[in-house]
């Protein structure tokens, strides 16, 4: 075994980031026994939108994630889950995570004890198209109420696309969120609270800015941070983010990995090589990423946890993405409902570079990863063939030659992020070794 290059040290806040994701799905659970307004919806949607209401939001696709981890601990169930969808009618070629929600639903079983909460309606933002559909299905199968926003973001700077067309989408989305308010206000019978509804949207600018900050803090060599740790502190974000022990949350975090630079304490003591994945991971089999670490190789995180409830802003002097400045940083204060409405619709728009992969791939897409490349300094890149994700896979291959081209060394590796039947760990790990081996890398341990 080599020497080790780097001090490493437990992270403080990783116990508070489990507590706080287990705290938000007991709360969950407990809603409607509280009085609380229980809504479900996608992770991406406008989660900030329903706050001037007491409620609690069961948002699904880290629900789904939830699913899928399960089969680590209890197969049988997990499998119980997914052949309930399927029996259903709804094929394998879904969103993965879709058909582990549904079949958690159908099944009863809330993957954290007792029966699957029973919501009051569904509020969706449709920027991906599978999962306009996904509440759709809910809505029908719970016979309740359903409100789908019509979301379109803003495309990558290197379209140029005109300021007219912005104007024009966050006018269409701010009258969206005005008719989503007096919907959720009449089909409850509860008055929105502006007030709430202001700290709401606040929080999330906040949130997602602050990961966006931690994101950057793993340029450092050592990185800090690897992704599977990532992983664990991202879900917050996505779960989350208008709440404000989230940000409290993201503050110290970002305090702790700031403090880590300073002193060299690194995520992979004998880190010599890094790299980055672009999609989500199989959840089931995180264990990809103990092999990274057995050649000294740090995972820096992936387009998807970097960019998916992270707050981004394009410098179009260094062409480069930085942490996005929030509306208060700026001067702006948010004192009415309409405010908070274009402030929020302007953050969405702008800032979330997976959700634009989603709807645009191309140019922009492999301007983000090379970017990345460049500003995380990487070694290699790895990219999951994701089966279960239509979205975050839209382009894969037009990425993978676009890095080769460039000289940068790729690998890709089939499989699906939450279903293990479409994943071949001897097979994958096989294609991580020999991609090892291209590098010049020889395992430590």
């Amino acid at each position: 075994m080599m020497e080790k290059k780097y001090e490493t040290a437990p992270l403080k806040m990783w116990n508070k980031a489990k507590e706080i994701r287990m705290r938000i799905y007991k709360e969950i659970a407990e809603a409607k026994d509280k009085g609380k307004v229980l809504i479900g919806g996608g992770a991406e949607s406008l989660i900030a939108l329903p706050t001037g209401f007491d409620h609690a939001m069961l948002v699904g696709e880290p629900y789904g994630a939830s699913v899928a981890f399960l089969y680590k601990e209890n197969p049988e169930l997990y499998m119980d889950m997914v052949e309930a969808t399927e029996h259903a009618g709804y094929p394998r070629d879904l969103c993965a995570y879709m058909r582990n929600y549904l079949g958690s639903l159908l099944l009863d079983k809330y993957v954290f004890g007792g029966p699957f909460p029973r919501m009051d309606f569904c509020l969706q933002a449709g920027f991906c198209d599978t999962h306009s559909k996904w509440y759709q299905i809910v809505s029908e199968i719970e016979k309740i109420p359903y409100f789908s926003l019509d979301i379109i973001p803003f495309d990558w700077e290197t379209s140029g696309e005109s300021e007219k067309i912005k104007d024009l989408k966050r006018e269409y989305i701010v009258n969206q969120i005005h008719e989503a308010i007096e919907w959720m206000e009449k089909t409850t019978g509860r008055v929105f609270d502006d007030e709430k509804f202001i700290e709401g949207v606040t929080n999330e600018f906040d949130s997602t800015s602050l990961w966006a900050k931690v994101c950057v803090a793993n340029r450092a060599i050592p990185a800090p941070l690897d992704e599977k740790t990532m992983l664990t502190f991202y879900v917050l974000a996505v779960i989350g983010r208008p709440r404000k022990d989230v940000v409290d949350f993201y503050r110290e975090l970002l305090a702790e990995v700031e403090e880590r630079v300073q002193n060299q304490i690194a995520a992979n003591p004998y880190e010599r090589c890094r790299v980055m994945t672009d999609s989500q991971p199989p959840w089931f089999a995180l264990d990809l990423f103990r092999l990274l670490e057995s050649y000294g190789v740090v995972s820096i995180g992936a387009h998807y946890t970097l960019g998916l409830s992270g707050g981004w802003e394009y410098n179009e002097k260094e062409k480069t993405y930085d942490a996005a400045t929030t509306p208060r940083e700026r001067g702006i204060e948010l004192r009415t409902r309409d405010d908070a409405a274009k402030a929020l619709a302007n953050w969405w728009l702008t800032t979330g570079t997976v959700c634009r992969g989603v709807r645009y791939s191309g140019a922009g897409k492999i301007q983000r990863m090379m970017d990345m490349v460049d500003k995380w300094h990487l070694d290699g890149v790895m990219l999951h063939l994701n089966r279960g994700c239509e979205g975050t896979s839209l382009g894969q291959m037009e990425i993978v030659q676009a890095l080769l081209k460039a000289g940068i060394p790729t690998m890709t590796f089939e499989g699906n992020h939450a279903d293990p039947r479409e994943y071949d760990e001897p097979r994958t790990f096989a294609r991580i070794e020999s991609f090892m081996e291209t590098l010049g890398l020889e395992k430590i341990y």
